[in-house]
C-alpha cells in the first residue's frame, strides 16, 4: 500500500511563490512515477506535471512550463513542487499521485488514470 500526503498549500499574492511537498510512504518509492494534479471549483482534474525516478527531464502543462518546477528525493521519499510567479488562474486543491506508467511519456504522465494512488490534496489561493 502506498499513501500520499501533500503539505504546503496556503494563500499567496499574485506573482508569489509557493513549494508543495509530497511525501510518499510504502514500499518501492522508486519504482513510482509521481504526477501532480489540481482542481479547481466546477473544473475538471487537470495535469500539471510528473517526474520519473531516473533521470529524465520532468513533463510540464504549457499553462505551468517556465514556472513550476518538480523535484524528488528518492533518499526521503518527496517530490516538491515549486511554484513561482503564481497567477489567479493557478487557484486550486493540488493533488500528488503515484503510479507505474508503462510508458513515459507525456501523454502517459498526464493521464490521471495511469495512478494509482492519490493524496488528499492541499488548497493553494492566489489573490489578485
Amino acid at each position: 500500500q502506498v499513501q500520499l500526503v501533500e503539505s504546503g498549500g496556503g494563500l499567496v499574492q499574485y506573482g508569489g511563490s509557493l513549494r508543495l511537498t509530497c511525501l510518499v510512504s510504502g514500499r518501492d518509492f522508486k519504482s513510482y512515477e509521481i504526477g501532480w494534479f489540481r482542481q479547481a471549483p466546477g473544473k475538471e482534474r487537470e495535469f500539471v506535471g510528473a517526474i520519473i525516478w531516473k533521470d529524465l527531464l520532468p513533463y510540464y502543462a504549457s499553462a505551468v512550463n517556465g514556472r513550476f518546477t518538480i523535484s524528488r528525493d528518492n533518499a526521503n521519499n518527496t517530490v516538491d513542487l515549486r511554484m513561482n510567479d503564481l497567477r489567479p488562474e493557478d487557484t486550486a486543491v493540488y493533488y500528488c499521485a503515484a503510479g507505474t506508467l508503462k510508458y513515459w511519456n507525456f501523454g502517459a504522465a498526464g493521464d490521471p488514470n495511469n495512478y494509482n494512488y492519490w493524496g488528499q490534496g492541499t488548497q493553494v489561493t492566489v489573490s489578485s
